[in-house]
């Protein structure tokens, strides 16, 4: 049982150190969320009495309230774990700091109860509400981002399992497939070529573009994941893709995605534009020349539009 130690009257005045129950009904943190962070990122660093039972002094406890307030407003726990107490009281008093909407964040905390009881159709539900009541673009640029996000650091911190994050991971990618599924056909130039290369096996990036980008009317043709770069330059010919778009991941290691990125761009026709984004290739863009990257998803709209204009000056000059 956790020990309390010269806890004097209310929860708001611990003094020498409290055990772990006492902290979580202090802080709204729960015991194992508070192991796991002890363990994977080092704080917080609790004593421990003669029993062998946890003791958190008074100022980490303190600290931990400051960041499960920036919690409850979507800040990641990684980041506020590591910063200092001066940093996380700056940030409670910033009513726009670098959070989440609350809205959003409380979104997440349903998703995460209904994949903690395994209820993938309830789940469904709430993002296909979520779509409905937003529009596509808003959707797919801002919610899905966030609740990636949400649901990666419930993950981080414990309070779902990695089959939790991939069955969200599915039922996300399911409701994209529909919302595309469900666009009208308008097949207008730029013909895209969606894909990723070998080792890169995420696929919701680029569902997210490619809704997007059939909500602008262009033809995508998407032949899924992990494609060699020889394959997807025979793909753009057979298809006459006019560009080739691709997605990475914030694990993909930047130095084999520039490697795959400029042999694609070597093999495919002067006139097919390269298209990627994710994995903070945005930041790279210098090296990666021939290619356009995408600081941001809701950069594609604009994309398209300049595309298109390039393409009626060409052919008017």
């Amino acid at each position: 049982m956790d020990k309390t130690i010269d806890q004097v009257g209310s929860n708001d005045s611990l003094q020498e150190g409290s055990g772990i129950a006492a902290v979580e009904r202090d802080t709204g943190i729960g015991k194992d969320t508070l192991r796991v962070w002890e363990r994977r990122y080092g704080f917080p660093q609790p004593l421990r009495d003669p029993l062998g039972e946890r003791v958190y002094p008074a100022e980490q406890v303190a600290r931990l309230r400051l960041i499960k307030r920036l919690m409850d407003q979507g800040g990641r726990p990684g980041k506020l774990l590591a910063a200092p107490v001066d940093e996380l009281q700056r940030l409670v008093a910033l009513p726009d700091a670098d959070v989440a909407t609350t809205a959003t964040s409380a979104a997440a905390d349903d998703l995460v109860r209904h994949l903690r009881t395994g209820n993938a159709e309830l789940v469904r539900q709430d993002l296909g509400q979520r779509l409905a009541r937003e529009g596509l673009q808003r959707f797919v640029c801002s919610s899905v981002p966030e609740l990636n996000r949400c649901i990666g650091e419930a993950w981080a911190a414990g309070r779902i399992e990695i089959f939790e994050e991939h069955l969200y991971t599915e039922l996300m990618q399911m409701q994209l497939r529909a919302a595309i599924h469900a666009l009208p056909r308008a097949d207008r130039p730029p013909a895209v070529l969606l894909t990723t290369v070998s080792g890169e096996e995420h696929l919701l990036g680029l569902l997210m573009a490619e809704a997007l980008l059939t909500a602008e009317g262009a033809r995508c043709v998407s032949i899924g994941a992990q494609t060699p770069v020889a394959d997807i330059a025979l793909a753009a010919r057979s298809v006459e893709a006019q560009v080739v778009a691709l997605s990475f991941s914030i694990a993909y290691p930047w130095r084999k995605a520039r490697d795959a990125l400029l042999g694609l761009r070597r093999r495919l026709d002067a006139g097919v534009e390269v298209w990627v984004g994710g994995g903070n290739l945005h930041r790279h863009r210098k090296h990666l020349d021939g290619i356009r990257t995408f600081a941001s998803l809701d950069e594609i709209p604009e994309a398209v539009t300049a595309w298109r204009a390039r393409r009626a000056a060409a052919q008017d000059a």
